[in-house]
């Protein structure tokens, strides 16, 4: 890592031009963070801070903080008269660093209250709540990476990523258990997702959020890295430190809902100016916190402004879009009586739908070289696909309903797995219909439910095999990947956020097994076109067999761009090894054993098939050659053709 260091750099003007208010209050504005908040200003040769605020039903706004003893009556700010409901003014003589807010008179009932601001660039660390005055001035070292992120990025690329919460990743237990800074995990962090061969990072929200349990979900801050790990300088070293390290950054974003907490956006002016004023749009009934208010042009100017902020100024490479679904949906959590239609009588969010398409036209217009990824649990239509053909417009959008078949599959004993084979074969016939990432995320070992490893039936030597046995058959299924972390090594522990994962574990063989073939996953994922260059496209996957339900075992095809590059996967889901199974391959000619989950350095029984086959003239399936082949005990099998005939 190049030690990058602060420049000095003489800012945009702060000033709000007329353009400015017209794009803000068109919901056209992607730039808001230039000009409302804080920001470095002169005036007759004096330096200071020009500060702006959107409050328009507020009688009076002053600025208040540890510069003038947090007096209401010092600074106060003027009401621009051009009926945007922006205030403004210039405060003298303060420095980077101090703290703030704003103190608003609402119009409405004599409401008095102190925000934090909307656009801070930094918070005070939680408990505190006020914002600092900060500038984002960094000597990034990434050049490297930002010129060929758009191969790394593509459709057509390997993308697996590492879903890391910075908080419980690794703690230091001698000293009271704390996180490690942003510029501690840094080098960590490459090193253990390079090792495993991972492509990106996704990492849980780190706006600044004043609940630590919400993991970051409850954000009150849309233009501030937390302040629990460091400065904005420490996050921009973890992301650029990670680029020169081949990795990709992706930043959990949630633009579904925020907080009550009164020093955020909540009923900020005296007025339900973020969020819809009637409960039944503007609250979240199943997450207790507020709803955003699509339709209001300047709430969609705050939030586009929010999502390109983290790719202009953090060189982020893909924001992951949470809670899609309950942004679409007007009765999302909601029961008869409890939501209002939209104007045709429907529960779609008409407003949702628009702002969704506008903040994906303009991240692609602006940043062609990123993804957007939306977490979308219903089957709404063309979620991936673009607005000019009516779709919303994201990259990808995250396959729940293959994680929920899968691991409803997978917690079946192997005895009953026969009765459920559907299950398993099922999602290849929607696989097509979208850019589909395959997670197995966060959600799946909290609130109960356990670690993946406990999800799996058996013995521990059975578990084992069934964890690498999902994760071979999830690198082989058509689209991205994505794993959260200690999953990797099979940690037992339910994630605690609170703690760090149980990295002692790695120790011991079956742990470490895990661990070892995640990386041996990744490597072959990245390194075989026939894995991932026609991940969206049915002609990249064909099936031998799925029919095979009295086995339990399912025989597929993947295919790359050329007709060489193709990839035999057989997944045997019981624990009874089968003898002579046959296979039908597209030639003849040697074909090689690349990966067996079974294999002893990964804890498995090292039953196989030596690593080559010869494939017989015998037609199987379609196919005019077959292998006869060793099927090991709950294992996957990954086979390439390394001569044809």
């Amino acid at each position: 890592m190049k030690n990058p260091s602060l420049t000095p750099q003489v800012p945009e003007s702060p000033l709000l031009t007329d353009h400015d208010i017209y794009l803000f209050r068109e919901g056209a504005h992607t730039r808001l963070y230039e000009k409302l908040g804080a920001h470095p200003h002169r005036i007759d040769g004096v330096a200071g801070f020009q500060f702006s605020i959107w409050a328009p039903n507020a009688k009076a706004v002053s600025v208040i903080g540890e510069f003038n003893s947090w007096d209401k009556q010092s600074n106060s700010l003027h009401l621009r008269e051009d009926g945007s409901g922006i205030w403004e003014g210039f405060v003298a003589s303060i420095r980077s660093g101090t703290a703030y807010k704003f103190h608003i008179q609402s119009r409405v009932d004599d409401y008095v209250v102190d925000k934090a601001d909307p656009f801070a660039f930094r918070s005070e660390q939680p408990p505190q709540t006020a914002s600092r005055l900060w500038t984002l001035d960094y000597a990034w070292q990434d050049a490297e990476w930002m010129k060929r992120r758009r191969n790394a990025n593509a459709l057509d690329a390997p993308i697996s990523v590492y879903e890391v919460h910075l908080g419980s990743w690794r703690r230091i237990p001698e000293e009271n258990n704390r996180s490690l800074s942003y510029r501690e995990i840094a080098p960590l962090l490459a090193e253990h997702v390079n090792m495993l061969g991972f492509t990106h990072v996704e990492l849980l929200p780190i706006t600044e959020h004043p609940f630590y349990g919400s993991w970051g979900y409850q954000t009150t801050a849309y233009f501030a890295p937390t302040a629990r790990y460091g400065t904005p300088q420490d996050f921009m070293y973890l992301v650029d430190y990670l680029h020169q390290a081949g990795i990709g950054v992706i930043l959990d974003w949630v633009p579904s809902h925020f907080p009550s907490d009164e020093h955020g956006l909540s009923y900020f002016d005296g007025t339900h100016l973020f969020e819809h004023a009637d409960p039944r749009q503007g609250f979240h009934p199943e997450w207790n916190s507020a709803i955003f208010n699509y339709g209001r042009n300047e709430v969609r100017s705050f939030l586009l402004s929010s999502a390109l902020f983290w790719l202009d100024k953090y060189h982020i490479d893909g924001l992951r879009v949470d809670a899609v679904a309950s942004m679409l949906y007007l009765d999302y959590g909601r029961k008869e009586g409890e939501w209002i239609p939209n104007v045709h009588g429907g529960r779609e969010n008409i407003e949702a739908m628009q702002f969704l398409r506008k903040l994906n036209e303009a991240v692609y217009e602006d940043h062609p070289d990123t993804q957007t990824i939306a977490e979308e649990s219903t089957a709404w239509p063309m979620v991936s696909r673009p607005t000019y053909a009516g779709g919303l417009g994201f990259g990808m959008k995250w396959n729940m309903g293959w994680m929920h078949d899968t691991l409803k599959y997978f917690q079946q004993n192997p005895i009953h797995r026969r009765y459920h084979h559907g299950q398993i074969s099922f999602s290849i016939w929607y696989a097509f219909t979208e850019n589909f990432l395959l997670p197995l995320s966060h959600d799946e070992v909290v609130h109960g439910k356990g670690a993946l490893i406990g999800k799996m039936p058996g013995d521990e030597w059975q578990q084992f095999a069934n964890l690498r046995l999902l994760y071979g058959y999830m690198w082989a299924h058509p689209g991205k990947k994505l794993l959260f972390m200690g999953s990797e090594f099979g940690q037992r522990r339910e994630w605690q956020h609170e703690e760090s994962l149980e990295w002692h574990v790695v120790q011991y063989p079956l742990h470490g097994g895990a661990q070892r073939w995640v990386g041996d996953l990744n490597r072959c994922y990245r390194t075989l076109p026939a894995l991932h260059e026609l991940d969206f496209s049915g002609e990249g996957f064909s099936w031998v067999d799925f029919q095979d339900w009295e086995e339990s075992v399912l025989s597929f095809l993947r295919h790359g761009k050329r007709p060489e590059d193709t990839v035999l996967v057989v997944c045997n889901f019981t624990p009874v090894p089968r003898f002579n199974y046959q296979v039908g391959v597209p030639h003849g000619g040697q074909w090689q054993e690349v990966l067996n989950s079974d294999a002893a350095i990964y804890g498995g029984s090292n039953v196989g098939n030596f690593g080559m086959l010869e494939a017989a003239p015998i037609a199987m399936q379609g196919h005019f050659h077959s292998l006869s082949l060793v099927l090991p005990p709950l294992a996957v099998l990954y086979l390439k053709p390394i001569s044809a005939s």
